[in-house]
């Protein structure tokens, strides 16, 4: 009676929500095998590169038709244990294929197969400042985390800009990291120079960074580094939540609340939660900072399930800055601009000191508009206009990044009067270097920091006074530290009172107060002017007058009424195909499946068209699935993905599944 030889469970990245079966060749040692090592085998046509999950006593695939794996590629395991756990528990949370996730943790070189090279040696700094005093409550939150340190904790550090956040973090992982690993997420490359510099000279320990913008060769270099323990600090962007870490003791969430930690293609985890999931799996603690924390994290501290350290004044002798609205209404406006702002720029510019201008649109002007006939530049692909960007010279999209050339006359009527309508930072800086044209201007946004390089030298020129003038997008409003602005302008408050999406308000509000934080950061008072069409809007007027809170208490009672997140639970399946009637015939399968599993305690909405119905030439529905109880919605898609695989209508169609979408677009 011949022995059945084992079997292999492998995770292969491949859009399946399984594992697949192998069998060990008669010249493999199945003790060499273990979870976390690669593995090479056939799949179809091709040859891919897994990972070796578990054996098991029996497949459901008849043995005859198991094929044999090609290659055992490592010695030791690529991933260590928990790691792997880490990553089954997140792609069945958010109901991802599991081999997809596996490799999207790897550096491309080790998902191609290639071997694990030596990894490079890590100094650590050289030079160290000592710490700063920390003022009673930065000293409380400080006591309340380093208590923690052999246990599983959630803290919101909930500080208003300036309070000294960072400052609590270094002295944190000061005390927990001995001989221990620490990761600080942030949700903006823009962000890693500023952090690097403050950690390097206050840090005795070996620093890596990871993130999108780094080579290949560079990201698999820092990977390495983390896996054999030698960088002691992690700083990273999202995808820096499943670096291998040895010994992780502490993890910090910066700016916990911002959007970019929701990784919005492919696999979509959100950071936070992950980083979250992590803490709690490992037994330690983790910190969640921000100045306007996520109605999420607030209402988990209401729930008792965080413990809030509250920083509630500005470190050091600096002030709140003094905010004020400018009532755009009736107005004679130059360029966009206010007279009351013109003359306020004026003044600070004359003092020596440094101005702010933000402004959340890229490019010259949203709108390039026929002054005969009425027609504006559409992008055919999204039926949106697309942004005239005058210093590249062409017109683009933001939705699927399509371009054409500048016309030179209106496609309609063919006349010549087209005209610019509406600003982007582009024409803001314009504008700027016509008011002012003495005065350097810096700018901050996606179209100026693309090459290497650039964003940390134009921080330099900010840091040191050549630019006196600063503006931007988003970019520029999160967590920098520029001692000498003292005026900080927004000028265009108005902008989410009119969205379709439920969390536009919140982000209006985390939005504002994040910008208006960079003003008066030091000994110099700051002044904080906001241009509005809406200076009554009864919501802003909260806002500014009591503060965050208060205006986060009001949003959460409208969710709670409105039966929206956090007190409900979400999962939107999304559908594209070129016909609408294709992508709407799948979703109606889907909907018949779950009509079919008879399953309660879960609401169905649509399908619907996407609030933004046509992008990148697609047509694009969706399906929303929401609950009251997490576990009843996760008990719905258990059932249905298996199902929703195999529709052969799914495979006229680009889908995916989003659990917690941070968007509903």
């Amino acid at each position: 009676m011949s022995i059945q030889p084992p079997i292999l469970k492998i995770a292969l990245p491949v859009p399946f929500r399984r594992y697949f079966d192998y069998l060990l060749p008669i010249h493999h040692d199945i003790n060499q095998y273990q979870p976390g090592m690669r593995v090479s085998v056939p799949f179809g046509r091709r040859q891919l590169t897994g990972i070796f999950m578990q054996t098991a006593a029996t497949s459901a695939v008849p043995i005859k038709k198991l094929k044999y794996i090609n290659e055992l590629i490592d010695s030791t395991p690529l991933l260590p244990a928990n790691l792997l756990t880490l990553t089954q528990q997140a792609a069945q949370y958010y109901h991802h294929p599991i081999g997809e996730v596996l490799a999207n943790l790897l550096p491309t070189a080790l998902r191609q197969g290639k071997p694990i090279p030596e990894t490079p040696p890590l100094h650590a700094p050289t030079k160290q400042l000592p710490p700063l005093t920390l003022n009673p409550d930065q000293q409380a939150a400080l006591a309340a985390i380093t208590a923690a340190r052999d246990f599983f904790q959630v803290f919101l550090l909930a500080g208003i800009t300036g309070s000294g956040k960072t400052e609590v973090y270094l002295q944190a992982l000061a005390a927990l990291a001995k001989n221990r690993q620490v990761l600080v997420l942030i949700p903006e490359i823009g962000l890693t120079p500023q952090t690097l510099q403050r950690f390097y000279e206050r840090v005795s320990a070996p620093i890596v960074t990871l993130h999108s913008g780094m080579t290949p060769k560079a990201r698999l270099t820092a990977w390495l580094q983390v896996r054999s323990g030698a960088a002691g600090i992690v700083i990273g962007t999202r995808s820096a939540v499943f670096a291998p870490f040895q010994n992780l003791g502490l993890i910090i969430v910066d700016e916990e609340h911002d959007p970019s930690f929701k990784q919005q293609e492919g696999f979509r985890y959100h950071a936070r939660d992950i980083a979250i999931l992590r803490a709690r799996q490992l037994a330690i603690p983790i910190v969640l900072g921000s100045a306007t924390p996520a109605l999420e994290s607030l209402h988990n501290v209401n729930n008792g399930r965080y413990q809030l350290l509250s920083l509630p004044q500005r470190a050091g002798v600096a002030s709140q800055p003094h905010c004020q609205l400018i009532d755009m209404r009736k107005q004679q406006l130059s360029d966009g601009l206010s007279a009351e702002l013109i003359q306020s720029l004026r003044q600070h510019l004359a003092r020596g000191e440094q101005v702010m201008l933000f402004l959340n649109r890229r490019g010259f002007a949203p709108v390039l508009l026929c002054h005969s006939c009425g027609w504006s530049a559409i992008c055919t692909r999204c039926d949106k206009r697309m942004t005239w960007h005058k210093r590249a010279g062409y017109l683009l999209c933001h939705h699927c990044t399509a371009r054409k050339k500048v016309p030179t006359a209106c496609a309609h009527c063919a006349t010549a009067s087209l005209i610019p309508v509406g600003m982007g930072t582009e024409k803001l800086a314009a504008a700027l270097s016509q008011y002012f044209p003495d005065f350097p201007i810096a700018q901050i946004d996606r179209d100026h920091t693309r090459k290497k390089g650039e964003l940390e030298q134009t921080l330099a020129r900010i840091t040191c006074g050549e630019a006196r003038i600063l503006t931007g997008t988003q970019m520029l409003a999160k967590g920098h530290h520029f001692p000498n602005v003292t005026l900080v302008a927004i000028i265009d408050a108005d902008g989410s009172f009119f969205s379709s999406d439920f969390r536009a308000l919140e982000r209006m509000g985390q939005l504002l107060l994040q910008v208006a934080g960079r003003a008066g950061r030091a000994d110099k008072a700051g002044t904080v002017l906001i241009q509005t069409h809406h200076p009554h809007h009864p919501l802003l007027q909260r806002l500014l007058q009591n503060g965050y809170d208060d205006f986060a208490h009001v949003l959460l009672n409208e969710r709670e009424q409105t039966c929206l997140p956090p007190y409900r639970f979400l999962a939107l399946l999304r559908a594209e195909a070129q016909n609408d009637v294709v992508a709407q015939h799948f979703l109606r399968e889907v909907k018949q499946l779950l009509h079919d599993l008879a399953i309660n305690d879960v609401e169905i909405l649509g399908p619907l068209p996407a609030p933004m119905p046509r992008r990148a030439g697609y047509q694009r529905m969706q399906l929303l699935l929401q609950s009251a109880q997490r576990p009843a919605l996760h008990h719905a898609l258990r059932q249905l993905m298996p199902q929703v695989e195999i529709l052969k209508s799914g495979q006229k169609v680009r889908w995916s599944l989003d659990v917690d979408p941070a968007e509903i677009a």
